[in-house]
């Protein structure tokens, strides 16, 4: 009796892993391209506008955002990256937040983030930012498909 319980106890773990890895299998991924601009002195606000690509059509998107903490000045970020982890274009859809702290002067300033949503859209961004801006605060950014 003690051979058929382990048996038992195999076939469920590979039950589940099975289910997990199947699920982890139909996400799918795109490209994204946004401009976002940031403004602020102590509570900054920041928006812009962008689009994903899925799937071979692409969607236009809408960003916003708010920032609390040492904010200072005006700048322009335009991000290029991609978007895995989804099953279709609305899981991009929502809040991801972010702590960071930086500083761009003039055309010169690059930064490269990775964010989550609560739909488990994971953004993986480089941009190149311009302006005059310091900043060192917790940040959140609102995307939605228009």
């Amino acid at each position: 009796m003690r051979l058929s319980s382990a048996i038992c106890a195999v076939l469920i773990a590979l039950t589940v892993t099975g289910a997990g890895l199947a699920t982890a299998a139909y996400a799918d991924g795109g490209t994204m391209r946004f401009n976002v601009i940031k403004a602020g002195i102590v509570i900054g606000g920041s928006g812009g506008t962008g689009t994903l690509a899925f799937h071979g059509r692409r969607y236009p998107l809408v960003i916003g955002g708010l920032s609390y903490g040492f904010t200072f000045g005006a700048s322009a970020t335009d991000f290029v990256g991609t978007v895995s982890n989804i099953r279709s274009p609305s899981d991009v859809n929502g809040v991801y937040g972010a702590a960071g702290a930086g500083v761009a002067v003039g055309p010169e300033g690059a930064g490269v983030i990775v964010l989550t949503n609560q739909n488990g859209a994971v953004l993986t961004l480089s941009g190149r930012q311009a302006g005059l801006i310091v900043a060192a605060d917790l940040n959140g950014l609102v995307i939605s498909i228009r």
